[in-house]
Formats: C-alpha cells, sequence, structure tokens
C-alpha cells in the first residue's frame, strides 16, 4: 500500500552526496539534459482527463505537474545565472503552488510549457557543460535553506527531474 509520503515522493527525498565530484555532476546534467525528452514520451499518449488527473489525493495534476517544470526549472537557471556573475546573491524565492493555480497552469495546453522546457534546457546545459569546479562551488542565499553550492542545487535540480517523471509515471501505470 501506498503512503502519502510514497505518493509525495516517489522517488525519495533529495538526499545529496556528502562529497560531489565531476563525475557526479556530469551525471546530473545528463539527467537534466534528458528531461524534455522523458516529459515529453511520458505525456505525449495522455487524454485531456488524464491530463487533470492528480497524481496523488490533494496533489497537483499532471497538467501543473508540467507546467510546475519550466517554472521551477527557469528559477533554477536564473539563480544560477546570478551565482555565476554576483556574490552569494539572496535568491528570492517563488509560491509554486500559487502559480500552479494559475489559469494558463491549471487549464492551459502543455505544449507551450513542453517547448519553454526543451528550450530551456538547451541553454542551460550550454551553460553547465562550460562550467569548472570553481563555478559549481559559487553560492546563493536562499532565504530558507541558507548558503547553498551551485552543485548542490544542481543535484536538486537532477532529483528534482525524477521527481515528476515518477509522479506522472507512477499515475500512468497506476502504481
Amino acid at each position: 500500500m501506498n503512503t502519502n509520503e510514497d505518493l509525495r515522493y516517489p522517488v525519495g527525498r533529495y538526499q545529496p552526496p556528502d562529497m560531489i565530484s565531476p563525475e557526479q555532476r556530469a551525471e546530473w546534467i545528463d539527467e537534466i539534459e534528458a528531461l524534455p525528452r522523458k516529459l515529453k514520451q511520458t505525456v505525449s499518449s495522455l487524454t485531456e482527463r488524464q491530463l487533470d488527473t492528480p497524481y496523488r489525493p490533494g496533489g497537483w495534476t499532471v497538467r501543473q505537474v508540467v507546467h510546475h517544470l519550466p517554472d521551477s526549472h527557469l528559477n533554477s537557471y536564473t539563480r544560477f545565472r546570478l551565482a555565476l556573475t554576483e556574490n552569494t546573491p539572496a535568491i528570492k524565492p517563488y509560491d509554486e503552488a500559487k502559480w500552479a493555480e494559475l489559469p494558463d497552469a491549471k487549464t492551459g495546453p502543455i505544449g507551450p510549457s513542453l517547448l519553454i522546457l526543451e528550450g530551456l534546457h538547451q541553454r542551460w546545459m550550454a551553460l553547465l557543460r562550460t562550467l569548472d569546479d570553481d563555478a559549481f562551488a559559487r553560492t546563493i542565499r536562499h532565504p530558507e535553506l541558507g548558503e547553498i553550492r551551485l552543485d548542490w542545487t544542481l543535484g536538486l535540480y537532477a532529483w528534482h527531474c525524477r521527481h515528476h517523471l515518477a509522479h506522472i509515471s507512477r499515475l500512468q501505470n497506476g502504481t
């Protein structure tokens, strides 16, 4: 039987390794790069009714999850750029739950969000693949998490990709 925790975190919560190696970063970059393709494959056969089905009781619909991904990843891309051009910039979080309730996210077609995600990830990968150890050691200041490194953030977004793909896949597969 699936608990609410299992349904909410189907791949578990983000657990970064103690040490983040260049090999680990490369693996995470590959995972992030693959998201637009994997997401498009995962949702391509879904009906409108399936898109409007919550992935768990009280959770977002698949449509809202699809729209959330470019919203979230655009914020992360911006945070990377800020960290690379400023000294430990304070970043502003956004209320993702309220964003998911806006009309475009709640009822809008998913095609535009898939296109945004594809273009965004092309740009993000072009940036990420040029960064060295010093760049990944740069930090941002999050009001809730404190000072966090870009390599830690990279791992969080690789997890984020797996996390939301699993939401959609589990619903799609009826598990």
